[in-house]
């Protein structure tokens, strides 16, 4: 069996763009947050919001997705996006070997106000800052040595040099072609919220350099503050692990 290259992110971290060049390497599986569909929709559904309204896909527990991942790996390579709040109590040492792990960051004052914009109603625990810190110090404890983090902001300044970098990082050949597309609808990304949230991807052409910019978050509401606040040094302790570009390409 194949091992699954994973990108463990939070929202809002440019990982359905990533995700989505990875689909255009067309020699992957792809998942899309596979484990996300039964966290918030599945007979065994345990986000922080559920309640008896609470829409549910009969038949659909995070052991139907692995067995999933687990087939799909069996047939050829394959690539998972996903977020570690989701699966937190399932990463015993079974289920990391499964994987080859990697991770995305984004800052927290581009991210959280974009994610508060879309969905004031969270509770902390979908942000998944904390939740991403413990997946990554797990699995650096497990395999000896801390896995590879790729910074968005870095990613969106140097998209083929980042992307060179990670792809040597988890062992997969780099495809320059990969980083561009054609704009139009990705249902493949689609079951949440009938994927209103990747409205820029649908009309995006590719990972394009653009000049890095900087969140502020002095003009943040209080409960913006109080998250950022929480999410910060989680967010600094994978920052300190990130990727450099390959140079000389």
């Amino acid at each position: 069996m194949h091992k699954i290259v994973v990108l463990w992110a939070t929202p809002r971290t440019t990982s359905t763009a990533f995700e989505w060049m990875m689909r255009m390497r067309k020699d992957m599986i792809c998942f899309h947050e596979p484990f996300g569909e039964p966290w918030y929709k599945g007979n065994d559904a345990r986000f922080p919001r559920l309640n008896a309204d609470s829409p549910r896909i009969p038949g659909l527990t995070r052991q139907v997705i692995l067995d999933r991942l687990k087939k799909a790996a069996a047939t050829g390579p394959t690539f998972s996006k996903d977020m570690p709040h989701y699966i937190t109590d399932l990463a015993d040492d079974e289920f990391l070997s499964l994987f080859t792990h990697s991770f995305l960051i984004r800052d927290p004052a581009k991210a959280i106000p974009s994610i508060y914009s879309r969905a004031p109603e969270w509770k902390i625990e979908e942000f998944g800052y904390k939740e991403h810190r413990w997946l990554f110090d797990h699995v650096a404890e497990w395999q000896g040595h801390p896995p590879p983090v790729i910074d968005s902001d870095d990613l969106l300044e140097d998209p083929h040099g980042i992307v060179a970098a990670w792809c040597k990082a988890v062992g997969i050949p780099f495809l320059p072609e990969a980083l561009s597309w054609e704009p139009g609808a990705r249902e493949e990304v689609s079951w949440y919220d009938e994927g209103s949230w990747h409205d820029k991807l649908s009309q995006s052409t590719g990972l394009r350099p653009q000049p890095r910019t900087y969140g502020r978050i002095e003009d943040a509401s209080d409960e913006v503050k109080l998250i950022y606040h929480d999410a910060l040094p989680h967010y600094q302790h994978l920052h300190a692990h990130r990727l450099g570009a390959v140079r000389g390409r």
